[in-house]
């Protein structure tokens, strides 16, 4: 395994913001994750790239047998050429201030052991001493990892060009997984979103994701999960099949960019204490399954469990929350997303864009609804996809042309599906709204949530296309994904600029009061609960009203964990583990209003659990 020389990573943003992250941060040793979802975009940041390096390019056409799988083939390797190119370049340059080589160490953690050893070469007057402990530092360094992401939920079928359908291994997931396996990666995938069982069953027919006799395995798996039973049951179901779980990437799940797939109420610091105090018993329950189904394969099993990760991501915003998320958990590593949209150096985000983004306060962002999957969406506040998807609507004409189709599942009115942010869609809707005799209140309320879909499958990927220059058929406008976090940073800045705020060399917050990570994802908690309720009043049934119960719950033991942790963050100032304690108090009595707001709801609670 390709042991991590930075204690962050970069995770998947949109599919353009980090399409090509990997060129830009590869080289100084950190790892970061591309989107497999939009093979346009890939195929369109093939060209690019093949062309700004000099390299023949021939186009792979929707036309051509298999394209999908082989645009992603093909572009993965070509960043891996990129990338093995620049880091034999920076290797090779000289240790002096300003060159490559420095940057690489420059950026490594405070404590970490190469760095020591590069401080101490830089002090030595020997010239043959300094050149050998150079020689050592040169052999002792590597590039970051080129890792993918599936998004498991955007599995489309497809079809060919006589319109018939084609064969499941086809469809949107396994094509792209096809398109990984069959590159010369070595480093891992990671998949998101939740099981699908047929994605999952096909991995068994790549032999890269098999450990080989030294327990060494060329695409390791990733999961990214929100609590540790869908981290049992998934790492379950792949150790059956002789696949081990290399990494679970714990993500919050409201306190995040991109889709936000809440919990039942589970806080982010009980679900890293249940992994804590389980993950031996996780390791040594997915081993035996897993030896098991080697010898069920004729395959040697191993004499110990392979190496597995556990990282967290999901609004991290200071040098302190870092470190103790990797001290009290024990995690192997944080990802860093949101904040890495105000770096240009690394993420693909577009002038207008940037600025908003950079000005952007609380209020400008927000849990929307515009994602097509019904998935709440973290979403800027005037976007300019928003803008443009409200101009459509303003001229009569809402909805998109849909020129990419990833997220088409509605077959309310068709026999094949469609997008719920597609033109055809929309149309068919309103027109059907028109004839069901609803009140003015009720048919704008309808109206709003239909129109208020967008076409984010296209519109994540224009940063790329506009920071590049890249002529495109259908033009795109921006939409963009950040978390919450990204409201208390505002300054545009250099690549060493976010790895030393990461690792508490210099500080990039702005002026906004900025509450703990916990706690920021707690308020967002509460206010989803409210808003949940909210909308249920209508349908109530004893189903919900059970949920709603044990969301209310699980979001008060939340509390009582908190209570017993905020005093345990002897690194922080006594001021800051007082108004953290203060803000927990202040979001208990915020839950108990909105309980007793729905005091009916949650009176029921006796009869809906029995």
């Amino acid at each position: 395994m390709n042991k991590p020389i930075h204690t962050f990573h970069v995770p998947v943003m949109g599919t353009a913001f980090s399409i090509d992250t990997p060129v830009k941060v590869a080289r100084y040793g950190i790892h970061s994750v591309i989107s497999l979802v939009d093979d346009t975009l890939i195929e369109q940041m093939r060209k690019f790239y093949s062309e700004k390096e000099g390299e023949t390019y021939t186009p792979i056409t929707k036309y051509d047998e298999d394209f999908r799988a082989r645009r992603i083939t093909a572009y993965l390797d070509l960043v891996n050429r990129i990338v093995q190119r620049q880091f034999a370049e920076l290797k090779a340059s000289a240790f002096e201030p300003g060159t490559e080589i420095t940057k690489y160490f420059e950026m490594l953690p405070n404590d970490s052991v190469l760095k020591a050893a590069w401080r101490h070469m830089l002090v030595q007057t020997d010239p043959k001493l300094k050149a050998d402990l150079q020689k050592n530092l040169r052999e002792s360094i590597k590039p970051g990892d080129i890792n993918v992401n599936i998004m498991t939920k955007l599995d489309r079928n497809n079809y060919d060009n006589q319109g018939a359908l084609m064969p499941a291994e086809f469809s949107d997931a396994l094509s792209a997984l096809r398109g990984y396996a069959q590159s010369n990666l070595q480093s891992a995938i990671v998949f998101s979103a939740g099981i699908n069982r047929r994605l999952y069953t096909y991995v068994e027919q790549f032999k890269d994701f098999y450990a080989d006799a030294t327990g060494n395995i060329k695409k390791r798996i990733v999961l990214k999960v929100s609590d540790f039973r869908s981290s049992i049951v998934q790492g379950k179901f792949f150790a059956k099949k002789g696949l081990w779980i290399s990494e679970y990437r714990i993500e919050s799940g409201l306190n995040c960019g991109g889709h936000a797939f809440a919990t039942d109420g589970f806080l982010m610091g009980p679900i890293l204490e249940e992994f804590r105090a389980k993950r031996q018993e996780l390791v040594s329950e997915l081993y035996k399954i897993y030896n098991e189904a080697l010898k069920l394969k004729n395959k040697v099993p191993f004499t110990k469990p392979h190496e597995v990760r556990v990282t967290a991501q999901g609004g991290i915003g200071t040098y302190h929350e870092d470190r103790f998320l990797r001290e009290h958990y024990g995690l192997n590593a944080t990802g860093w997303a949101t904040p890495f949209l105000l770096c240009p150096e690394v993420t693909n985000v577009d002038p207008i864009t940037l600025k908003k983004l950079a000005d952007a306060g609380e209020k400008d962002l927000y849990l929307s609804d515009v994602s097509p999957l019904g998935v709440p969406f973290n979403s800027l506040r005037d976007s300019l996809s928003d803008i443009e998807k409200d101009l459509k609507v303003m001229k009569g004409r809402p909805g998109s042309a849909c020129p990419k189709g990833h997220l088409v599942s509605n077959t309310e009115f068709t026999d094949t599906p469609i997008c719920t942010a597609s033109r055809q869609y929309q149309k068919l809707k309103i027109e059907n709204l028109g004839t069901l005799n609803l009140d003015e209140t009720e048919y704008k309320k309808r109206f709003d949530a239909v129109v208020t879909k967008a076409c984010i499958c296209h519109d994540l990927g224009q940063p790329a296309v506009t920071i590049n220059a890249i002529e495109t058929r259908v033009p795109g406008f921006t939409a963009v994904c950040p978390g919450p976090n990204l409201a208390y940073f505002s300054k545009i800045s250099t690549l060493k600029e976010m790895v030393d705020h990461i690792y508490g060399r210099t500080n990039l917050l702005n002026d906004t009061p900025r509450p703990n990570m916990f706690i920021k994802e707690l308020g967002m908690y509460v206010d989803y609960l409210k808003k949940d309720i909210t909308k249920s009043l209508g349908i109530m049934n004893d189903q919900k009203i059970k949920y709603f119960t044990e969301f209310k719950n699980n979001l008060l033991d939340g509390i009582e964990y908190y209570r017993k942790l905020f005093p345990q963050m002897t690194e922080e100032t006594i001021e800051y583990r007082t108004k953290t304690l203060n803000d927990l108090e202040a979001c208990h009595q915020r839950l108990m209003a909105v309980v007793e707001e729905f005091a009916p709801v949650f009176a029921a609670t006796t009869l809906a659990i029995v």
